[in-house]
């Protein structure tokens, strides 16, 4: 029987939905499971775990792990995997951990696979992950004689309801060094949005060049507000320095598998398709009724968004 370890995100002492899917995934599988988490606050987050059948967690309660550095956290991670002997290793395609995980593999001299969709950790570990934009879906397998990583994309895995809580074993990681470090990380300049992650939204709202100028964003604020969503963008408007890079959706962007994807102004390039495709219900507002986003939409709405947007916002406000 496999032996999992769950590199487990957390923030303002709650675990990330992509964290909360991964322990799920080990439960149903019947797998023991140990979780890594690494900041301020780790061990009073860690005793979450044993609603999902955790017993050991090894924790960096440490501010030294608040920002993320690339040396220190590959060499904390790849020592805690071995120390823990897991064989597989499993943690959500975040941003990070697709920065992270490439070097921690490369210190255990072992694979990794990222941005997947499907993951089975019964009999044989195998996962499935989109080649080509998305047009195609690969399943993958290792050969590899050491711990097998797999990278999930959140939203991709159901969450089951949290067990009885019960006590969680702590082992404290070592204290990060800066001595010999080849990068140190001064400052982080932190965006001001209080809203959840791109990755981790059930609900987006994401507009593209349709909205004719920044101001006019607006418009998806309000609606995200009214229905509890995140807004989202194309590139075209991040290029055009309209809104933060940091909200982009899109191959050079953010994956996201949302179940509600309302698309404002958006054309629907191959680009942004690749990034948002995997969402259960796609919703698509656009002028141009050849746009191609309506050929992978669910529902779509030809009309000016100028008006269809604020009456979107009035009916959920009615509902809601």
């Amino acid at each position: 029987m496999s032996k999992v370890l769950i590199f487990a995100e957390f923030s303002h002492g709650q675990l990330k939905k992509g964290a909360l899917e991964l322990l799920s995934a080990a439960r149903s599988a019947g797998l023991h499971a140990t979780a890594v988490l690494l900041g301020t606050g780790a061990k009073t987050t860690a005793q979450q775990l044993g609603a999902w059948g955790v017993s050991e967690a090894l924790v960096g309660d440490n501010a030294g792990f608040d920002q993320y550095n690339p040396e220190i956290f590959a060499t904390t991670v790849a020592q805690a995997i071995k120390d823990s002997g897991a064989d597989v290793v499993l943690a959500s395609s975040t941003m990070m951990a697709r920065d992270l995980f490439p070097r921690v593999a490369a210190k255990l001299d072992t694979a990794v696979v990222g941005d997947c969709t499907e993951l089975s950790l019964k009999g044989d570990v195998t996962a499935r992950r989109p080649l080509f934009s998305g047009k195609c879906t690969a399943g993958v397998s290792f050969t590899t004689s050491g711990p097998k990583i797999i990278l999930m994309r959140a939203n991709q895995l159901p969450v089951g309801d949290a067990g009885t809580a019960s006590a969680v074993a702590l082992k404290e990681l070592p204290a990060p060094t800066t001595g010999g470090l080849g990068t140190l990380v001064k400052a982080v300049v932190k965006g001001t949005s209080e809203k959840l992650d791109l990755t981790e939204a059930n609900i987006i709202v994401a507009g593209g060049r349709g909205l004719k100028e920044a101001a006019n964003f607006k418009l998806l604020n309000d609606l995200a507000d009214v229905c509890g969503a995140t807004v989202g963008a194309s590139r075209a408007v991040v290029d055009a320095g309209w809104v933060p890079h940091t909200i982009q959706v899109g191959q050079t962007g953010k994956t996201v598998a949302p179940s509600l994807y309302i698309a404002v102004g958006i054309s629907g390039a191959i680009q942004h398709l690749a990034g948002m495709s995997g969402s259960k219900v796609i919703v698509a507002i656009n002028k141009d009724a050849n746009a191609p986003i309506f050929q992978k939409a669910t529902y779509g709405i030809v009309g000016d968004l100028f008006e269809v947007v604020p009456a979107l916002t009035q009916e959920f406000k009615a509902i809601l």
